[in-house]
């Protein structure tokens, strides 16, 4: 057993404690204060299967677990902290109610992007700089509420609003205002429409009216001396 008046095998008596020297395994519980390393050199805690750490009460009821396996690295507590090193303030939180991210910025580098099961509640979002950002629904809705208003800017770019099928402005207490130098409607069709004209002059036709059905469908008709919009337009039946 190797002992000595300073201890047994590897394990030195002095002042501050036991002192263990190289590596030695323990087959029982080692129940001790405070586990640390030599100064300039790493503790390392190496298990063949895994290493828990587990933090109990007076009663010794297990209060704190923290395991680290082969496929996993699991924490069981009330609370889960990440404190930044130098001032200590939250980086991350997690327990039961709510996950907090205390961070500056929340960086999501994965090609897909953040994926949220439920609603994401948030007073900003911004994408990096010199780069889009996109707000995409592949199969279902994507609905944007405030109670104060939804605001969406893009002070060096274009905005563009997608859809596969319909898109739905809608204003219940207030007015859609379009602000603009350059107002375009593109690929409205154009309807037809009985005229007194000479037909030579449908070709060479450059200026049309913009006419809106009793359902609100747009379309163009070409202008004359007159309004040419007819509720009756082949545009407004087949809508």
């Amino acid at each position: 057993m190797n002992f000595t008046v300073d201890g047994m095998g590897n394990l030195r008596v002095t002042k501050k404690g036991i002192r263990l020297e190289g590596i030695s395994e323990f087959l029982l519980p080692l129940y001790v204060k405070e586990i640390h390393s030599r100064k300039d050199s790493p503790l390392v805690l190496q298990s063949d299967r895994n290493v828990t750490v587990n933090a109990r009460n007076h009663r010794g009821q297990l209060t704190g677990q923290l395991t680290v396996g082969a496929d996993a690295v699991e924490a069981q507590c009330k609370r889960f902290e990440v404190r930044a090193s130098e001032d200590g303030r939250v980086l991350f939180s997690a327990d039961e109610d709510e996950i907090t991210i205390g961070a500056e910025k929340l960086k999501v580098t994965g090609t897909e992007g953040a994926v949220f099961g439920h609603s994401v509640e948030t007073p900003h979002i911004r994408a990096e700089p010199s780069q889009d950002l996109r707000l995409e629904s592949p199969t279902r809705s994507l609905i944007m509420e405030a109670p104060r208003g939804v605001q969406v800017s893009a002070a060096a770019g274009d905005f563009k609003a997608t859809c596969r099928k319909e898109l739905h402005l809608q204003s219940t207490e207030g007015e859609i205002f379009l602000n603009a130098d350059t107002i375009r409607l593109g690929n409205l069709p154009t309807g037809s429409f009985s005229s007194s004209l000479p037909s030579s002059s449908s070709s060479r036709q450059t200026v049309y009216e913009l006419c809106v059905c009793p359902n609100g469908k747009l379309y163009l008709s070409p202008a004359g001396l007159s309004s040419t919009c007819q509720a009756r337009s082949n545009i407004c039946l087949w809508s």
